[in-house]
């Protein structure tokens, strides 16, 4: 161990400016470092440890403090908070060949200008130690909103018929639009029957497409990465609490989304309906309907499901029985 004037010497220093440091207090800037530290550090524990830089910023804007990306990232950094990051998934598609698909209605517009115009549709699965469990979502296109879904441990027509009445039960649309993929599932006459019965349009994209259904995959990538590759499911009922818990507990009222200018789908339709409930009462004609939010803008989750090679893995289903024992 040197002596401090022999290492204020070699690092060309004087004792006395080394001694005024140490008792000298922290500067302003440092201070406010540490407090948007502590600030950070809570943003990143409510979100379950998930956001990085752009959704602590977006908070941090929320709640009326003007500070730097950049710095909330270099703040991140120095504490060792990171967002988490995506992985390649499996497909769950089994396409019935001898089934006439429907029109594509959407021709990959995924633009909504206002809710229940548009629904996309598709199905994931859930590891847990006694099985897999299958999961069928409905999501609205307008404000990426999950607003039905179905958990079994099947892959029958009656997971994406429980789903879809689960939608029409919460929303109760006309002549929505509700797109997916060939699945057998989705070409099954019961289904195709529910749909008309309820006013529903079916529309399939193409075959082999990555691109037609990116959307729907954005929110099954979001919930691997912050949810599956994160936990251990001992048993199915506890990957259904789970599973519950981040679609309606989290993902819905409280997530924030890049396509929607940081807001989370709830905020989004509330900050829609507000909107409307204006424009109606400024404008002499009801019938006009009011300027979209943001409508057609492509997040930074459907640009990140949209792998190049996701292709080759379309229409490949998952090498496990329908029936869990």
């Amino acid at each position: 161990m040197h002596g401090i004037a022999t290492m204020c010497r070699v690092l060309g220093v004087s004792p006395g400016g080394f001694y005024a440091r140490q008792k000298r207090l922290p500067s302003a800037r440092a201070q406010a470092d540490a407090e948007l530290s502590t600030r950070i550090a809570a943003i990143h524990r409510r979100s379950r440890q998930t956001y990085g830089a752009p959704r602590i910023y977006a908070e941090l804007k929320a709640q009326g403090l003007r500070v730097g990306r950049k710095r909330v990232a270099r703040l991140m950094n120095t504490a060792g908070l990171y967002g988490v990051s995506r992985r390649r998934g499996v497909t769950t598609t089994m396409r019935d060949r001898a089934a006439k698909p429907a029109a594509d209605l959407v021709e990959r517009n995924f633009t909504a200008a206002a809710p229940n115009r548009l629904w996309v549709a598709d199905i994931s699965y859930i590891p847990t130690w006694a099985g897999f469990l299958y999961l069928a979502v409905v999501l609205d296109a307008f404000s990426r909103k999950i607003v039905g879904w179905a958990m079994a441990t099947h892959l029958r027509t009656e997971l994406v018929l429980a789903a879809l009445n689960r939608a029409l039960g919460q929303r109760r649309p006309a002549a929505v639009i509700h797109h997916s993929d060939h699945g057998c599932q989705y070409t099954a006459f019961a289904f195709g029957k529910r749909c008309s019965e309820a006013g529903v349009r079916p529309s399939m994209g193409s075959v082999g497409d990555c691109f037609d259904n990116a959307m729907c995959e954005s929110f099954f990538a979001t919930l691997e990465c912050e949810l599956l590759d994160r936990t251990s499911f001992k048993t199915q009922a506890e990957a259904r609490m789970a599973v519950f818990d981040f679609i309606e507990g989290w993902y819905n009222p409280h997530r924030r989304h890049s396509a929607l200018d940081y807001l989370s789908p709830i905020a989004y339709e509330r900050a829609f309906a507000a909107q409307s409930v204006s424009w109606s009462s400024d404008q002499p004609d009801k019938d006009t309907p009011p300027p979209p939010l943001a409508a057609g803008k492509i997040g930074e989750e459907e640009q990140l499901a949209i792998n190049p090679s996701c292709a080759e893995t379309i229409n490949r289903s998952i090498t496990k029985p329908d029936t869990v024992y």
